[in-house]
């Protein structure tokens, strides 16, 4: 089955990020859900996500904790932020045909750094485990 045929049908309460930069548009597709003090997001595992021996790449695992993370910082804060640090715990496997979803909160904010921890997972077994620290930014000054 080429990923082209795959048919998405995310997991209940999921809605298609449509606002993001090139880069997740061109990684994606990728869905979220907002809750109180969480950020959930996902991606159906295609093939093109994934490296030789069939299991996704852990560069598109830290990229989509990435942003979950980012995400997170973006919604609490009201302001862009931009990742200065970022710790990654692989701690198993996630393969074409599964979902991958994740979730991620602030758990401290300053003046202009913000804190944040998030997991990704496929069913009940955590794939990544994630911290980062984000500079808050003024949106005028990072379109530029």
């Amino acid at each position: 089955m080429d990923d082209a045929d795959v048919a998405l049908v995310p997991p209940e309460g999921f809605v298609l990020s449509e606002r993001r930069g090139p880069f997740t548009q061109h990684n994606g597709p990728f869905y979220h859900r907002l809750g109180p003090i969480l950020t959930e997001h996902g991606f159906f595992a295609l093939k093109r996500h994934c490296n030789g021996l069939g299991i996704v790449h852990g560069g598109m695992l830290a990229s989509f904790v990435d942003g979950m993370l980012g995400h997170a910082v973006s919604f609490d804060a009201k302001a862009a932020g931009v990742t200065i640090h970022l710790s990654l715990d692989y701690l198993s496997m996630a393969r074409s045909g599964e979902w991958v979803q994740g979730e991620a909160k602030v758990t401290r904010r300053a003046r202009d750094v913000a804190f944040a921890e998030a997991r990704a997972f496929v069913g009940d077994k955590d794939v990544v485990r994630a911290a980062a620290v984000f500079k808050l930014m003024d949106r005028h000054r990072v379109r530029g």
